[in-house]
């Protein structure tokens, strides 16, 4: 039987904040959960116990965690023995099957927004103020891939990390003027991850992979979800009329998620407090 993992990081968050992920995984996967979290987060690591996930703790600064997971996932994964490994945002997320019930055809998988490169400004400034203006042209028609879930076999999926932790040392987010002469962090690089990963993926720099369109896969990235529609139940569906197993981003379109997300966790047992 195959051995799976999810793998994720929710530094100095409460578990308030990860309970519809928690819950709404558990419902439908039983296997082994990781959340790498801070060295105060004695509190969340164990009500964490309680939804039998176990945690790694670092000495990080919080604002650097984004970044840094790679470097973290890498080292945790090299000396495991899983077989495939879902590596994923935490805090808004929530799940509506078991991810890894789904027919992948290559040993990594990436899931796609709806939307080019260039047409979108937050993705466009992190792959320009990574890989400047030359690099950001070898890309800049691709479609855009979400690095928040990627899910693959332990071999490719530590190819991908080493990837990711190599480039991120090596091109470093040009922070703007006031910020370099401050000495202040620069607020827009937050999220800069992803433009390594576009790069990477959209390069070729990983071989054997295979991306799934936000319309119909697996994986709803829904910032820019063009058709949001749901069944009797509040399961969110693809353009096939098939449940989305995982639902990414609905905090960014909350006004269309309100009453989906009320009932599910209601159904749940979650308090709500919306």
């Amino acid at each position: 039987m195959k051995k799976n993992l999810i793998l994720s990081a929710a530094f100095g968050f409460g578990v308030q904040q990860l309970e519809l992920f928690l819950k709404s995984l558990r419902k439908f996967y039983k296997d082994d959960i990781c959340f790498v979290v801070g060295i105060n987060d004695s509190k969340l690591e164990e009500e964490l116990k309680k939804y039998n996930c176990t945690t790694l703790k670092m000495n990080v600064d919080k604002r650097d965690i984004q970044l840094k997971r790679y470097e973290i996932f890498y080292d945790y994964l090299k000396n495991s023995n899983y077989d495939n490994i879902l590596c994923c945002d935490s805090r808004d997320i929530y799940f509506q099957s078991n991810p890894f019930e789904f027919n992948f055809k290559k040993p990594i998988n990436f899931f796609q927004e709806d939307v080019l490169i260039k047409d979108c400004p937050y993705n466009s400034n992190w792959i320009l103020k990574t890989y400047e203006k030359k690099g950001y042209e070898l890309v800049k028609n691709k479609t855009i891939l979400c690095s928040g879930t990627v899910l693959g076999q332990k071999e490719k999926m530590l190819d991908y990390l080493n990837l990711m932790k190599n480039n991120i040392k090596k091109f470093k987010y040009k922070k703007t003027l006031k910020y370099l002469l401050t000495f202040r962090r620069d607020p827009q690089g937050r999220g800069c991850d992803q433009g390594h990963a576009n790069y990477i993926v959209n390069n070729d720099l990983i071989k054997d992979y295979s991306f799934h369109s936000n319309e119909n896969g697996p994986v709803a990235t829904v910032f820019y979800l063009k058709k949001i529609q749901f069944d009797k139940h509040s399961n969110l569906l693809n353009s096939n009329y098939i449940p989305y197993s995982i639902v990414h981003q609905y905090d960014k379109r909350w006004g269309e998620f309100i009453d989906a997300v009320k009932n599910i966790k209601n159904n749940l047992g979650i308090n709500d407090n919306l």
